[in-house]
Order: C-alpha cells, then structure tokens, then sequence
C-alpha cells in the first residue's frame, strides 16, 4: 500500500519563500498568485494527490506554518 499524507498550510504564516515547494520531491505545492493580510504571496496544495507525507516541507518552513497527517490506513500498512 501507498503511504499517503495530507498537507495543511497556514496562508497567515506563509511569506511566500518557497523553501517547501523546492524541497517537494513529488511537486505537491505551489506558489499562489493570492496574497494573504500581511500582503505576501503563499503556498498552496497544488497536487495533494501526490503528498506522501515525507514531511520535508514541514521540516523546511522557517515560520512553522505547514502541517503533515498521515492518512489512517497508510498508517497501518506495517501491521
């Protein structure tokens, strides 16, 4: 079975470096042409399809802004 992840990103805590759409190693996230209140672009989930949960963009964001889950039934794919 695939392991499969869901990415959250926090739009107010995003100032649009894109550390984590570089790190992505399956093209997950995007840079959005939408602004968030602080007036800087922010990342978004382009293909969540894709996420595996690797978690790299989490690991990478200075501001803390990106959360990773992992769906249940991946989780238990070891068991």
């Amino acid at each position: 079975m695939k392991r499969r992840g869901r990415v959250k990103i926090d739009a107010e805590k995003c100032k649009g470096c894109v550390l984590c759409v570089d790190v992505c190693p399956n093209g997950v996230l995007a840079l959005s042409d939408k602004v968030n209140k602080k007036g800087m672009q922010y990342v978004v989930v382009e293909h969540p399809e894709k996420c595996t949960g690797c978690g790299l963009c989490a690991i990478m964001c200075p501001d803390c802004g990106i959360e990773i889950e992992i769906e249940k039934d991946s989780a238990k794919r070891g068991k």
